[in-house]
This record gives C-alpha cells, sequence and structure tokens, in this order.
C-alpha cells in the first residue's frame, strides 16, 4: 500500500505589492499554522521517504517551518510543475515517483491539491471528502492511501484517511471571525 501526503502551503502575506507571486513569503500565522502542522505529524507518526515541492518561496518556508515542527529535515525534489499546476499535472508528478518510494509528500498550491484529492477519491458519500470538498485551507494537510505503483494512480483508486486544518489542532489557526 502506498500513502500520498498532500500538504498545502501555509498562509502567505501580500505585504510588497511589487513582489510576483512565486516569490511571496509566509506571514507569521502561516509560520505558525506550518510548524504547528509538523508536530501533528510527529505526533502521529506520519514518516516520507520522499517529498517534492513546488519551489515557490512560501512552499519552501512551509516545508522549513513544518519540519522545525517535526523534528526532522528531509531534502525535498524541487519541481516547477507543482507551482499553481491543475491536478493531472500533480498527477502527471506523482506518476514520475519513483517505484521504490512508499510514501510521498507533496507540497503545493490550490487549487490544484484539492483538485488532486477530488479527482483521486471517489465521491461516496464520505463525511471527511465532502469537508475537504467545502475547503482545503493554507497549511491542511490530506492523507491518500492506494494499492499499486505511483506510474498507475489514477482517477478514483485512492482512499482518502486523513483531512487535518490547523484549526482542528489550534482553534486560534483558522479564520478571523468579524
Amino acid at each position: 500500500m502506498r500513502t500520498l501526503t498532500l500538504l498545502r502551503h501555509a498562509k502567505s502575506g501580500w505585504d510588497d505589492p511589487a513582489a510576483r507571486d512565486f516569490d511571496r513569503a509566509l506571514n507569521a500565522k502561516g509560520k505558525r499554522a506550518a510548524r504547528t502542522m509538523g508536530e501533528h505529524c510527529r505526533r502521529e507518526g506520519l514518516a516520507w521517504d520522499h517529498v517534492v515541492s513546488s519551489p515557490a518561496v512560501r512552499c519552501i518556508e512551509t516545508l522549513d517551518a513544518f519540519w522545525e515542527g517535526y523534528g526532522k529535515t528531509l531534502k525535498p525534489v524541487w519541481d516547477r510543475r507543482i507551482y499553481l499546476a491543475s491536478c493531472v499535472t500533480l498527477l502527471d508528478v506523482l506518476n514520475e515517483v519513483p517505484a521504490e518510494a512508499e510514501r510521498v509528500l507533496m507540497c503545493g498550491h490550490n487549487p490544484g491539491l484539492e483538485d488532486l484529492v477530488l479527482m483521486l477519491t471517489p465521491d461516496d458519500g464520505d463525511a471527511t471528502r465532502d469537508e475537504l470538498e467545502e475547503k482545503f485551507p493554507t497549511a491542511s494537510l490530506a492523507v491518500l492511501e492506494f494499492d499499486g505503483e505511483w506510474e498507475d494512480l489514477a482517477a478514483r483508486l485512492a482512499r482518502l484517511v486523513k483531512f487535518v486544518r490547523p484549526r482542528d489542532l489550534d482553534p486560534a489557526l483558522g479564520p478571523e471571525r468579524a
């Protein structure tokens, strides 16, 4: 059985109106959320033998804070195709994961990550999938499992086994209320 963990980058800032989208950095809340998610993954015993990520600054900084909370740093493969990719492009990247990898972590962007989960999992009335379909917030993670090889991963072949948002771990990391 293979495991795919999808991590959406944490909340970034729009402080510099002249900065390119690719270069946007995390804000303080985003760094805290990413660190909290890393701590959660460490407590849950989640582990990966292959990491692939968008090279956008907000993904780099998300992983830096995530590893800080996780207590261990894994070296990602930086893949420019993940930056603002569609779910089809993300699936292409996953289909190229080395065959020996059993557990993969992918850090990227929405709407591609959310669309990927919805494409890979059947719409069978699962409450967790319905919750993710409503919104896949920044710094959230989804864990999917499937049988077979990475090159065979395709629509409706995976099971969503976990969906965790930062606010599930710390309500202060949720959306601000008016």
